[in-house]
């Protein structure tokens, strides 16, 4: 523990944590701030729910939070895609080597609606880690609820790149095709 965090305060340990999150680059585990700030994880879990609604842009992923850096300004497209369990690296490798970022995976489920997770996937060593993830926790992919279909939210540095996308996940068989009433709601090709 370094020393003077055990005599922060809650709102100092708030504003020490989101200094973090503004100096680095990649996802910050809430174990590791646990063990620097001197409390548990749940505390930091906490933590990060109060400053998250204050503060837009921190993402919690699978390997913690995250700061969005806004180096650009990114364009978003939302695609419909489907497929199985056995295919979902093939298709976020597709997407990254597009250039573009998975931000987060949904599905539209009848009984439970619109069910979201955050993904930030930026490259193949990322989808890597996420294949891992699901096959070490025995787990199966959320569209697996949805018979394969599932909504992905893509970054990417221009509409033309989100362009190559759709037209690359359609090749590939992926694009799955819009019902009438999602027209309405969402953005495809």
């Amino acid at each position: 523990m370094e020393k003077g965090w055990e005599s922060m305060n809650t709102a100092q340990r708030r504003t020490e944590i989101l200094k973090l999150l503004q100096q680095e680059e990649k996802p910050v585990a809430a174990r590791a701030m646990a063990s620097q700030f001197g409390v548990s994880r749940q505390v930091i879990v906490q933590d990060m729910a109060v400053i998250r609604a204050s503060t837009p842009g921190i993402l919690s992923t699978t390997r913690g939070y995250v700061l969005q850096q806004d180096k650009y300004i990114a364009c978003t497209r939302e695609f419909k895609v489907r497929h199985g369990q056995e295919q979902a690296a093939e298709e976020l490798n597709l997407i990254v080597d597009c250039g573009g970022r998975v931000k987060n995976i949904s599905i539209s489920h009848r009984v439970y609606g619109r069910v979201t997770a955050e993904m930030d996937i930026r490259s193949r060593q990322d989808v890597n880690e996420f294949v891992q993830a699901i096959n070490n926790s025995h787990s199966s992919v959320l569209s697996s609820a949805t018979s394969g279909y599932h909504y992905h939210l893509i970054e990417a540095s221009s509409q033309e790149r989100l362009d190559l996308i759709g037209e690359q996940l359609k090749k590939a068989g992926f694009l799955a095709p819009l019902q009438p009433w999602e027209k309405e709601k969402h953005h495809n090709i």
